[in-house]
């Protein structure tokens, strides 16, 4: 057995630990647990149930692949997946899913901070930060880049847009329009974020259709359907052309700004 796992850490025997890894004191690695190389377990974390990749760092008192918290789960053989680079905080909770999909997935280099939670059967994408306390409910899907703040709450079933930010506090309960700033108890956009936009690389020409889409969607007093109608007779950049497929395919509705509400719409 490596020297790299610690006397005092539990390791289940179906365990498939790299060579590399590292496991800390007291962590105990359960029944089904695949990890990759380079990945640190810290101090009294338990997995199971879970396919952890490479060059992942647990600080300590996390708790990965757990079961779901849902009262139509009884032992069924569910997974979470987890890929590469990503740093997990203390006291965060991963869970595995439920039957109804049978998995959770988290992507690449995300950052999951103190406390954050993700709940059975969640998509979460490459990239995503989630500050402390941050939690998602089950069958939450995070697309890549997306910020989400100290104490925010997402619904069940609720999707969060790529490069989305949710400040702190924020209650989403419906999908979150990608490239937004969203914030409030029931989070409506209140801007685009056009500094992720730019920190990301994205052309002058396709931030502009994105502002089209935003002002048409949000500016125009037009249904929904309507909006997405008009502009689908435009000449959009792939960016833009996503934000009409997340809103055709929402099942919660997209948010969408209060009445009156003016948005501001920087640069």
């Amino acid at each position: 057995m490596s020297t790299k796992i610690h006397p005092t850490a539990i390791i289940h025997a179906s365990a498939q630990l790299d060579k590399d890894a590292e496991i800390a004191p007291y962590a105990v690695i359960g029944e089904g647990v695949k990890i990759g190389s380079g990945t640190y377990v810290g101090p009294h974390s338990i997995i199971e149930f879970a396919e952890i990749g490479k060059n992942n760092y647990f600080t300590g008192h996390a708790f990965i692949g757990t079961p779901p918290q849902d009262y139509g789960y009884h032992g069924e053989a569910t997974r979470l997946v987890m890929g590469d680079n990503n740093v997990v905080r203390e006291g965060v909770s991963l869970h595995r899913g439920s039957t109804a999909t049978g998995l959770t997935t988290i992507g690449s280099g995300c950052m999951l901070m103190a406390n954050s939670h993700v709940g059975h059967d969640c998509r979460i994408g490459d990239n995503i930060i989630m500050v402390n306390s941050a939690a998602a409910a089950g069958h939450v899907h995070i697309e890549d880049k997306a910020v989400i703040s100290g104490l925010v709450g997402i619904h069940q079933f609720t999707r969060i847009g790529s490069l989305v930010m949710l400040g702190g506090g924020a209650m989403a309960n419906q999908d979150i329009l990608p490239y937004c700033i969203a914030q409030g108890d029931r989070a409506k956009p209140v801007s685009l974020n056009l500094v992720g936009l730019r920190r990301n690389g994205t052309s002058r020409e396709s931030i502009n259709s994105i502002k089209q889409v935003f002002r048409t969607l949000f500016f125009e007093g037009l249904p929904l359907k309507d909006a997405i109608a008009r502009l689908k007779a435009e000449r959009l950049s792939p960016e833009a052309l996503h934000m009409l497929k997340f809103c055709e395919t929402s099942r919660r509705g997209v948010a969408r700004p209060r009445r009156g509400e003016r948005i501001k719409d920087e640069g």
